[in-house]
């Protein structure tokens, strides 16, 4: 195995479910709010990738390192890279690292590849038992738990803890390299990725820009989904503003053009993730706010969920 075999192997993704159930077939985990990723181990060197195959070696050095420190085989592991606040894991945290020294976990919740075995058509239980008996634990470098059955316990807790939510999955499943129904999350919030298809002029003494213009697409066209004005602090407006402004350009993106004053348009290349109470009945969101870029995924890929 090379760095390159590791690099086009795509991680398998959960299906949104609005169900949530109890079922002796299935196992359930913790929904984490971070960024995912695959590590391979290679020659003794440890590569790391986002769900989107782009390299996160320059962005987490610290993972890295500590993987190529540890003792062990040749490996393809899944997980998600997270940081902490509150006893929660928050990606608005995991983005404040450009700024503040923000300390990060990788929390592993599968094993594809061991020592020149390829494990993706085992059971998934076989290859979390293999990867809880195997892979070196210890540190920032944490085994995902799962309880087996009990899917509506478990997301009772994840609401009082202030989880995302939860991930059920199917307990004899193979890993699959795209999305499926062997995986299904369940949110306790609501918060997606989005678009970013334009901005606002500030308003009084805001600098940057006032609100992002979001959306989504359907059947191949950028769908409207509202403006997004809070979440936002000075050194990310600024930020943003310069990276908005070298994306500008003179026709809309969204399929109907949004009714807001004094709105410039960009080509819709970022990718950011919002929080927000509500779809409206003509399909705005109501009460958005703002969590952060995501590099990790195509703005093509981003649908309504």
């Amino acid at each position: 195995m090379d760095e390159g075999e590791g690099s086009r192997m795509s991680p398998e993704l959960a299906t949104l479910s609005k169900e949530v159930f109890s079922d002796k077939h299935w196992i359930f985990e913790e929904k984490f709010d971070g960024i995912r990723c695959i590590a391979v181990k290679s020659k003794g060197t440890v590569a790391l990738f986002s769900r989107n195959n782009k390299s996160l070696n320059k962005d987490f050095p610290e993972i890295r390192l500590q993987l190529e420190h540890k003792k062990s085989p040749d490996y393809i592991i899944d997980g998600e890279i997270v940081a902490f606040e509150h006893g929660v894991t928050s990606f608005s945290k995991l983005q404040r690292r450009k700024l503040q020294k923000v300390k990060v976990y990788y929390c592993v919740f599968d094993l594809m590849q061991w020592d020149g075995q390829k494990l993706t058509s085992l059971p998934l239980l076989e290859r979390k038992k293999q990867l809880k008996q195997h892979f070196p634990f210890a540190g920032t470098i944490r085994y995902t738990p799962h309880i087996a059955s009990q899917g509506e316990a478990l997301f009772k807790k994840a609401k009082t803890r202030g989880w995302e939510g939860i991930i059920a999955k199917k307990a004899d499943s193979h890993y699959i390299s795209r999305r499926t129904r062997d995986w299904l999350k369940m949110k306790c919030v609501h918060r997606q990725e989005f678009v970013i298809g334009g901005y606002t002029e500030p308003q009084r003494s805001r600098v940057g820009f006032g609100a992002l213009l979001i959306g989504y697409y359907k059947k191949g066209r950028l769908q409207y989904a509202g403006k997004v004005g809070t979440g936002y602090d000075a050194e990310l407006l600024s930020s943003l503003s310069k990276t908005l402004s070298r994306l500008k350009r003179s026709s809309c993106p969204f399929a109907s053009v949004p009714k807001e004053k004094k709105a410039h348009f960009v080509t819709p290349l970022l990718v950011c993730e919002i929080n927000f109470t509500e779809w409206t009945n003509d399909k705005k969101l109501r009460h958005p706010s703002f969590l952060g870029l995501r590099k990790d995924k195509a703005a093509r890929d981003v649908h309504e969920s």
